[in-house]
């Protein structure tokens, strides 16, 4: 699936030696030669200065600021960390907490690392570094801070909700010009961990590890994942509230994101009354990842409310594409730059079905992924009540464009709505599989569908065409497929496998990589790391171990709660 341009993007920075760094205090005149430390990955002769990569080898000068959001907005006065409610700021600065047992660091991508964060991959191999991503160490220049939000969760107010067991370390500039924000996830208590001991265990750690890598290379917005540690001190945690508490193992993920603002940062100052606080925070936001709305325009706040509707519908309309269900669509989980963040019990659906609840804690399947697009509404909603009319056409369009190029259409016809909407009937009916079932409507020739001649290895297809009615689809579709001007089957099926992934981070996946996992056997996380970097591409090692094949029978029973 093709990226999607950001329209927020941070504007282009001219990478040179003389360009101050604004996220510096006090700036620096030589932002690229500040960055790079002793050990670095020299320039070809003759390359200039606007083309040197400051691979860094170790953490050395490379540094992060917090300046930009320390010196914007009031902090917390109370410095001391214990939990309680906090009024009049938007962060508290708080320090991780280091495990007490020794730490191993099991996984790292690769691309964050050099080409988001300008480290070379043998960074990976330093104490420093270790120390840096477990929570042990803080960089000089940054403060550690926890964000205080609200939100609505399972469609309830829920109060003061905030950074539990988060800490944004810092935030750094690299040499794209790109603002990133560095969080530590499961670095200890804050003063929003209510009733939380600011830990994660190692199965949600594995999991938000591999799928927010996988969301990026799928092309959907998301955070990304720098590294992956886990300790041996123990963590408890009752994985499905049923009263047995298990040990587990505590980790932390190192993530980012170009802000980790969400609706309920803006809810929570509105809840409590404090509106030039809001308007002071709804400024920021702006002017940092806006830059398309001029901040002295009187209409700037409709202009932002506009622009979070139609990214947000976009991102829906995206992870419904993948069959992707995030799981706990609360307003603190919504990303006021349409990022996909906070992965909890997230699930892709195996079996077509809209009804799919990937979140054992969801009774009344409120976030089934047949319902995002209506969940989506109401979080938007909360946030400006007169968005409603702005959501459902710009969903509807983006439903049928995407699924459009799911089935390789060409050009706009009436009856494409109809069309998919036929398919997706007889998927439910049959519970046939999402993502191998466009996938193998992607391989599979026109001749063969002509004939209704399914080839073995094509399962999926071969589930759905049991269904009594496949045969009138296959004939609508191919009617259609007639009306691509200027199209072959060749050039068809190109265009479609470039936007059905044939592996995506199912659950049964995700389980047997964490198992692995908790007896120190990381083998299984590398392999999905790798290959979920390249999910439209057909790859020796994934189908070796089977991740294209039909789900085993024993994930059929596989649950995944808000526990971790």
């Amino acid at each position: 699936m093709p990226r999607l341009r950001v329209p927020w993007a941070v504007a282009c920075f001219v990478w040179a030696c003389g360009v101050g760094c604004g996220d510096l205090d006090p700036p620096c005149p030589s932002w690229g030669l500040c960055r790079a430390p002793l050990a670095l990955n020299a320039s070809p002769p003759g390359q200039g200065c606007g083309e040197t990569w400051w691979g860094a080898a170790g953490l050395g000068l490379w540094g992060l600021s917090s300046a930009s959001l320390v010196d914007s907005f009031p902090i917390d006065p109370i410095q001391e960390n214990y939990v309680r409610n906090v009024r009049n700021c938007i962060f508290s600065v708080v320090y991780p907490t280091p495990f007490k047992s020794k730490v191993l660091l099991v996984a790292v991508s690769e691309d964050v690392i050099e080409n988001t964060l300008d480290l070379h991959i043998s960074v990976q191999g330093t104490s420093d570094f270790l120390q840096f991503v477990s929570g042990g160490k803080v960089i000089l220049g940054s403060v550690p801070l926890a964000h205080r939000y609200g939100g609505h969760q399972f469609g309830s107010w829920a109060g003061q909700l905030g950074d539990g067991r988060a800490h944004l370390i810092g935030v750094y500039t690299n040499r794209h010009g790109e603002r990133w924000e560095l969080q530590l996830k499961g670095s200890g208590k804050t003063p929003y961990s209510r009733n939380g001991d600011g830990r994660a265990v190692l199965r949600s750690s594995v999991r938000e590890f591999l799928c927010s890598e996988a969301m990026h290379y799928l092309g959907i917005p998301t955070s990304r994942a720098a590294s992956l540690v886990v300790s041996d001190d123990e963590v408890w945690r009752d994985q499905f509230y049923n009263g047995n508490i298990k040990k587990e193992r505590g980790a932390i993920v190192l993530r980012l994101a170009k802000s980790w603002f969400r609706i309920g940062s803006l809810e929570i100052l509105a809840h409590s009354g404090e509106l030039d606080l809001q308007r002071r925070l709804l400024d920021f936001i702006i002017q940092e990842h806006f830059p398309l709305i001029a901040v002295n325009d009187s209409d700037r706040y409709l202009e932002f409310f506009s622009t979070v509707v139609s990214e947000t519908a976009n991102l829906i309309a995206l992870w419904m594409s993948v069959g992707f269900a995030h799981g706990v669509c609360n307003t603190d989980n919504f990303s006021l730059l349409s990022i996909t963040i906070d992965y909890g019990p997230f699930g892709f659906m195996d079996s077509y079905d809209p009804n799919f609840v990937p979140n054992t804690s969801d009774d009344e399947g409120r976030y089934k992924i047949g319902n995002q697009a209506n969940v989506g509404l109401f979080n938007l909603n909360k946030l400006l009540q007169a968005l409603k009319p702005l959501l459902d056409p710009r969903q509807k369009q983006l439903f049928t464009e995407l699924f459009r190029a799911k089935l390789g259409l060409l050009g706009d016809d009436e009856d494409d709505n109809y069309l998919i909407a036929f398919l997706l009937k007889l998927m439910e009916d049959r519970r046939a599989d999402f993502t191998m079932t466009f996938r193998e409507l992607s391989e599979i020739t026109e001749d063969q569908l002509k004939e209704l001649h399914i080839p073995e290895e094509f399962w999926a297809l071969q589930d759905l065409g049991k269904h009594k009615l496949f045969s009138e689809w296959v004939s609508m579709y191919l009617l259609r497929l007639e009306h691509n001007k200027g199209d072959t089957d060749i050039k068809r099926r190109k265009r479609m496998t470039a936007v059905n992934p044939r592996y995506v981070l199912r659950n049964w996946m995700a389980e047997s990589a964490v198992q692995k996992a908790n007896l120190n056997d990381f083998s299984e996380v590398h392999l999905l790391q790798q290959i979920l970097q390249h999910p439209f591409r057909r790859q020796e090692a994934a189908e070796k171990a089977g991740y294209s094949l039909r789900p085993p029978a024993w994930a059929k029973d596989l649950k995944v709660s808000c526990s971790s």
